[in-house]
């Protein structure tokens, strides 16, 4: 954290902003850190990783590089004012740690030693780099940039002004090369460089060699985009995904292609009717992983991914791991093996996965989740996040033979904290269907008290909720359970960990099935007698949002609801949202094929049926959820004299992004629930 930032936290402490019954602030909640991004130096004797945390001063989250050495303290990395540092890389000789940075010349490519100095930049390009790679031999650097303005465009706007053409707003991003030499990285700009030969030579020093940051030459051109890449371990071809455009709908038109990087040649290698995204390249070169959409394109917003491996030499691709019944990610492919991971109900798996037995073995780690993972390419010694339930998530260092080391202290932060108890807990919903969710107690709990009970519905729908100590970014969860409720989080159907079959229970049936699922959890815990069923409220963010919104327009239940960017209305999301695929597949008809589902699954079709009291937060620029939908069902309930609010955050897309804004989100949302279930007033600080 900056120090000004921490001065600015300190003093908020200080000036006592807290909330009745609660003993840790919002603020202090909100400038929790986090470690996450870990990577393993290719000879296994450094990791770096990523220390995420709150910078209040200029409203927004930091991300910087931290390094640790076997047996020595992590150390601070980098230090980027006013921007954070990421896209840490070790160079394949393990001397230099890359990273990328905007330090008031747009995003560059940085390096610094691993042995410790100053960082020095290593790429000038005046339109900016998104990502970067190195060479296997660490002597060149592809990296991906944003196509700029075009003069015709610029010609456009000057003549026309600002307007923009629905799906043609967008600019490629392609592939350029920069050669690396560390002398000439070091030695820039330590002496003149001359622009004309005549001035030259009446300098004192123009017998001097000039040393300047080297420039890139293009490597991709076309009515394409690239949107990853990798380098052939033998350093002579990149594989990269192009797609139409950059659109996030178009993502459906990925393929994987290879490029001969002295020929500038490519060749497309994976061509489905589907997307596939490469992986990562098998260690001898002759064949890679990628991850593909299920075999049609229609339901791959629900159904499994598939993973293949590509053997170069037959350009056929085989289906691996087709026995896990999840989506499965692509962690490495080293001497260890093919790993992927795996979310399967509550626990988060690593695997190595045997193609030519397509046979998967889990790694053997002692932690409940394990979130990322980097390996080490000469052993098998590895970094990986991850926690347990309890925990928030460390970094820690696996290496052959030893017991795991915890390289950070994430956990320090919440020492002392009256942290909710959490339990897993199971039910039946209304078609027989096992549902999970976790449900949070007080420390102190009493089975023999009654107490008000909060439901707190994730998005997605194929998110999922584990237990943690400190959950969710704009309901204040642990703040609740210490003033004396029970919070119950479901993961409904739709939800990810619990197969195919599970998240397509709710294709044709959104709302409605998820209702089910809220409703028998809610009816689960009241029959265990310690509800108050008088003093109940629900809340949940997106998809979270919409089945709240359901809930308010088809259930008196509640006492309070909290609908965060929900959908109220399919036929107004699907003309307006940025995936209308999404709409289609999950109801299978667009609204004029069949209005009758979007009818049934709308939560506005009930709107008379309204009389819960229901906060609506909803980001002014929101394409995923339309800010439409916040105020169409805003107006059903003001219309029928429902109490109920519409907060509009400012600038802001489908997520709260920024910290201060989302302490005021948690703020309405203290007050909104604490006037209606805990019949209190309490009003955010002026």
């Amino acid at each position: 954290m900056k120090f000004f930032s921490l001065l600015i936290f300190l003093l908020l402490v200080k000036t006592g902003i807290s909330q009745k019954q609660a003993s840790i602030s919002f603020e202090k909640w909100i400038s929790l850190r986090s470690a996450g991004s870990p990577q393993i130096s290719p000879d296994g004797k450094t990791a770096i990783y990523s220390v995420n945390s709150t910078d209040w001063a200029n409203n927004t989250y930091d991300s910087e590089i931290w390094m640790a050495k076997e047996n020595e303290e992590p150390i601070q990395l980098t230090r980027t004012a006013k921007g954070s540092s990421s896209g840490a890389r070790f160079t394949p000789d393990s001397r230099f740690i890359s990273f990328l940075a905007d330090r008031g010349d747009k995003t560059q490519l940085y390096i610094i030693a691993v042995k410790g100095g100053e960082a020095l930049q290593v790429t000038k390009d005046e339109d900016g780099i998104s990502s970067y790679e190195w060479s296997p031999d660490g002597k060149q650097i592809a990296y991906l940039k944003t196509e700029p303005e075009s003069k015709d465009d610029k010609s456009i706007k000057e003549r026309y002004g600002a307007f923009g053409i629905e799906g043609e707003e967008f600019r490629q991003s392609h592939l350029w090369l920069l050669n690396f030499h560390y002398d000439s990285i070091l030695l820039a700009g330590q002496l003149p460089c001359y622009t004309s030969k005549d001035t030259a030579k009446t300098a004192a020093v123009s017998s001097q060699p000039c040393f300047t940051l080297p420039k890139a030459t293009r490597l991709t051109e076309g009515k394409f985009t690239v949107t990853g890449f990798s380098w052939h371990p033998a350093g002579k071809q990149i594989a990269f995904n192009r797609q139409k455009d950059p659109l996030i709908n178009s993502s459906i038109t990925a393929d994987i292609a290879l490029l001969d990087v002295a020929a500038k040649t490519v060749k497309t290698v994976v061509s489905s009717p589907v997307s596939d995204f490469f992986g990562r390249w098998k260690p001898d070169g002759t064949a890679f992983v990628y991850s593909s959409s299920n075999s049609d394109t229609a339901s791959f917003y629900y159904l499994n991914n598939r993973v293949l491996v590509y053997d170069l030499a037959t350009g056929n691709s085989k289906e691996i791991a087709n026995d896990i019944d999840e989506n499965k990610s692509i962690v490495s492919w080293g001497s260890q093996g093919l790993v992927i991971n795996v979310t399967q109900q509550a626990k988060q798996k690593l695997y190595i996965a045997d193609p030519s037995e397509n046979k998967v073995t889990p790694i053997d780690i002692p932690l409940d989740l394990v979130n990322s993972a980097d390996f080490c390419k000469t052993s098998n010694a590895m970094v990986i996040t991850g926690r347990n339930y309890a925990d928030l998530s460390e970094v820690f260092w696996l290496q052959p033979g030893q017991p795991m080391k915890k390289i950070t202290s994430v956990n320090d932060q919440i020492k002392g904290w009256n942290v909710p108890v959490n339990e897993l807990v199971q039910w039946k919903s209304k078609d027989g269907t096992k549902i999970e969710g976790v449900l949070l107690k007080p420390a102190n709990f009493d089975k023999n008290r009654k107490y008000p009970l909060l439901v707190v519905i994730h998005g997605g729908p194929t998110g999922i909720d584990l237990p943690e100590p400190t959950p969710t970014y704009v309901y204040p969860i642990m703040q609740w359970v210490e003033k004396g409720a029970v919070v119950l989080r479901v993961n409904y159907r739709g939800s990810a960990g619990y197969g195919e079959k599970f998240r397509s229970l709710n294709v044709r049936n959104l709302g409605v099935g998820d209702m089910w699922d809220v409703m028998s959890g809610v009816d689960f815990i009241q029959k265990q007698g310690f509800v108050d069923t008088s003093r109940m409220g629900c809340m949940g963010w997106s998809q979270g949002g919409y089945i709240s919104a359901f809930l308010t327009t088809n259930t008196t239940a509640f006492k309070a609801i909290s609908v965060g960017a929900g959908i109220s209305n399919w036929v107004t999301y699907y003309v307006n949202t940025d995936i209308t695929p999404f709409t289609r597949q999950y109801l299978k008809a667009d609204p004029w094929k069949d209005m009758n589902v979007y009818l049934k699954t709308s939560p506005m079709t009930n709107i008379t049926k309204a009389r819960t009291p229901t906060l609506i937060q909803h980001g002014e620029f929101d394409k995923r959820v339309p800010i439409p939908n916040a105020y169409e069902l805003y107006r059903g309930l003001q219309d029928r004299n429902i109490p109920s609010k519409l907060i509009v955050y400012k600038g802001f897309g489908h997520g709260i992004t920024k910290p201060k804004e989302r302490l005021a989100a948690i703020w309405h949302n203290w007050e909104w629930f604490n006037r209606y279930v805990f019949g209190e007033v309490e009003e955010m600080p002026r």
